[in-house]
């Protein structure tokens, strides 16, 4: 524990949700997000819409981030800032902000990898919440990203299985759409699925080598499987909705069970941690903590506030660099693509 404190303000734009945190060391004293309610009238996030609203909501976030934290904006050590990966529109708003306020503050800038940030979410000090010892495996689930990292040291880490198309948040929201639910469709269908039977119908695995995953496949599936029910009974949708997620759910998770018992096995670790926004997904949740009975793991699921994006991830990041001070220039860029 570091006897000095150290104020790391947080900056988080990467989509559509725009979020800033103060963090005290490992703690989070304030983490404020202000989401956009606009993009449901078009069933998914619409780039130029994302970036104007970060530009109205970025100053006001982060004066209440300050303010609940109980500090001065001068008490601040360092700004960190989401780099990437995401909506370049939606990160330059994020990375021009940060880098004017740390200018102006004349402290240190501090980039952060945002899906880094996910898997470092974990190291968040909250009450009740384990810390992850290394090595462990983290599943990183998202609207935008499906991975299986080895994760060695806070900033060694190695993706050793991921998708080669879609990610299994889309595959959520578009099925979602299919089914008519609006955006986002991903909660819905875990509401859903709680009153369903996972067994009323199959839906197909997809066969990819290893450890990657597919859900391309999945999704034309679903959609061509409704399409044929539909002509058969206009309301078949209506009446077996719950049957429907249920079964989609069990599928999808599943998949990513499989993959990950596979990681644990050929890897050898038994620490698994979850992170990004599919991971608030109780279905995921309870199959883990049922892999712990099962393979022996130890899971580690994050506080449902740090799943989705959120701007106390990028401070916790802040907060590591900072300690081995890692800082980085003014001339740094957004980049919309990004690895570890």
């Amino acid at each position: 524990m570091n006897p000095q404190k150290i104020y790391i303000l947080g900056i988080e734009s990467s989509c559509d949700d725009t979020s800033a945190a103060v963090l005290c060391n490992e703690q989070v004293l304030s983490n404020v997000v202000a989401s956009q309610k606009i993009h449901e009238l078009y069933g998914g996030v619409v780039p130029e819409l994302a970036s104007r609203a970060h530009q109205q909501n970025i100053v006001p976030v982060i004066d209440q981030a300050i303010k609940q934290a109980n500090i001065k904006k001068e008490d601040l050590h360092a700004i960190a800032f989401t780099r990437g990966p995401g909506l370049m529109g939606s990160l330059l708003v994020g990375t021009s902000f940060a880098k004017s306020l740390a200018l102006a503050l004349d402290i240190p800038l501090i980039d952060v990898n945002h899906m880094q940030a996910h898997i470092l979410a974990h190291f968040i000090e909250e009450d009740g919440f384990d810390i992850p010892e290394f090595p462990f495996l983290a599943m990183t689930i998202s609207g935008g990203h499906t991975q299986i990292v080895k994760v060695n040291a806070h900033f060694d880490m190695e993706i050793i299985g991921e998708t080669i198309d879609d990610a299994v948040g889309e595959a959520f929201d578009k099925s979602a759409k299919i089914f008519g639910l609006p955006y986002p469709g991903g909660p819905l269908i875990d509401k859903y699925a709680q009153m369903g039977n996972p067994k009323a119908f199959l839906f197909p695995k997809p066969k990819v080598g290893e450890l990657n995953f597919s859900f391309s496949g999945l999704k034309t599936s679903v959609l061509y499987f409704v399409q044929k029910k539909v002509k058969e009974n206009p309301n078949f949708v209506a009446e077996n909705l719950n049957d429907i997620c249920a079964s989609l759910q069990y599928t999808i998770i599943n998949i990513l069970m499989d993959k990950l018992k596979k990681a644990s096995k050929q890897t050898g670790i038994k620490s698994i941690a979850i992170g990004g926004g599919v991971s608030a997904n109780s279905g995921i949740r309870r199959a883990l903590k049922e892999g712990e009975q099962k393979y022996g793991w130890k899971t580690f699921i994050p506080k449902f506030e740090y799943t989705t994006d959120n701007a106390a991830m990028i401070g916790i990041v802040g907060y590591l660099k900072y300690m081995n001070k890692d800082f980085t220039n003014m001339s740094v860029v957004a980049k919309a693509r990004m690895r570890f």
